[in-house]
């Protein structure tokens, strides 16, 4: 091996000893510009897979794979399709199962990236998604000449609790909205006994709101303005004028607080809620917010939401739809004012 290794370079010596001065020379300028030449075309075009480089891309494609793989990151077992390059990392094409889709890892095979924002995608259509979206969802909802709005909350929820002072600030700025709003309740059955996401006392200030509700209408929003600044409950049987003795009867007789809750988490179930607050009109859930958290009733969690919406569903608008209620978000939790400040208008208890 070394003898033919030597034999090698001394024949390399005895071609170049009977070349001239001036072809060495042009080769050696021809080879500058070759290498040149392809070190400008690899510069500009970034996503040309060389072999070298594939090379070595298949390895961190390969470790990928076992990476994903030991440590359970897939409901089955990952395999590679492919390997390529963009914009300066490494696509890996994976399939799980009968699907395939594209990951991607930086060089070095340090950083795994489950999926990519393309920005300049984002940027394109974001003017385009902020001018339509508004409109689009107003149209989809199905309308009547009498809208009803339910809204889906437990009552010791921060955003359940924002929800209710926004539809109490609608109802108190126009009091013909009381027509066209519900506050519903989510909650399970069991036996004589109602439960809610937050614990005993919140399914039984729940029940206290459902029998207010129910058998002293006219009573609710006063009680529930009081409730939401502070949750003092007692107080604010008081102060709003609820007739305690029928209270306690609708609370302690299950074919009535037990019943009228029921027939609310049932509602709920049938329609998917989880979250406090949801909104629901006509048997379908409304949505608030766009995928990217924008509002998409012109303000958020606010009573100029409560109506637009009640307004957009409506056959013949009511005369309210003319005017602008508060745009500001409602304070979350428990609040003596109606803005907060730093309330999370996107947010909900599940």
């Amino acid at each position: 091996m070394i003898n033919s290794i030597k034999k090698w370079f001394a024949g390399v010596k005895h071609f170049i000893k009977k070349q001239d001065r001036k072809t060495i020379i042009t080769s050696i300028v021809v080879i500058i510009i070759v290498i040149a030449g392809a070190i400008y075309y690899f510069k500009s075009h970034p996503g040309v897979d060389l072999k070298f480089w594939q090379f070595g891309d298949k390895k961190v494609a390969a470790k990928t794979i076992e990476f994903i793989n030991s440590n359970n990151l897939a409901s089955s077992e990952a395999s590679l399709v492919s390997v390529s390059r963009e914009s300066g990392l490494i696509k890996i094409k994976i399939k799980i199962g009968t699907t395939e889709f594209d990951s991607y890892v930086s060089k070095d095979g340090k950083y795994l990236f489950p999926n990519i924002i393309d920005m300049s995608e984002a940027d394109e259509s974001e003017t385009e998604n902020t001018e339509t979206t508004s409109a689009a969802s107003c149209d989809a909802l199905t309308k009547t000449d009498s809208p009803m709005l339910d809204a889906y909350v437990v009552s010791a929820c921060p955003y359940g609790l924002q929800m209710q002072r926004a539809m109490a600030d609608a109802v108190a700025r126009v009091p013909e909205l009381a027509n066209y709003i519900k506050v519903r309740y989510i909650g399970s059955v069991s036996g004589d006994t109602i439960s809610s996401m937050h614990g005993e006392e919140e399914a039984t200030e729940n029940l206290r709101q459902i029998c207010i509700r129910e058998e002293q209408s006219d009573k609710y929003w006063g009680y529930v303005s009081c409730f939401i600044k502070a949750g003092d409950s007692t107080g604010c049987l008081q102060s709003s004028g609820v007739n305690s003795s029928t209270l306690s009867s609708c609370m302690s007789d299950s074919s009535k607080g037990i019943t009228y809750a029921k027939q609310d988490f049932d509602l709920a179930d049938s329609l998917g809620v989880s979250g406090s607050p949801t909104l629901a009109l006509g048997g379908a859930i409304v949505e608030e917010f766009t995928p990217d958290n924008k509002p998409i009733w012109g303000s958020s969690r606010s009573s100029d939401e409560i109506k637009s919406i009640i307004c957009c569903a409506s056959n013949s608008e009511p005369s309210f739809c003319s005017q602008t209620l508060d745009t500001a978000s409602a304070a979350s939790s428990y609040s003596e004012n109606y803005a907060g400040t730093g309330s999370t208008s996107t947010a909900n208890c599940e």
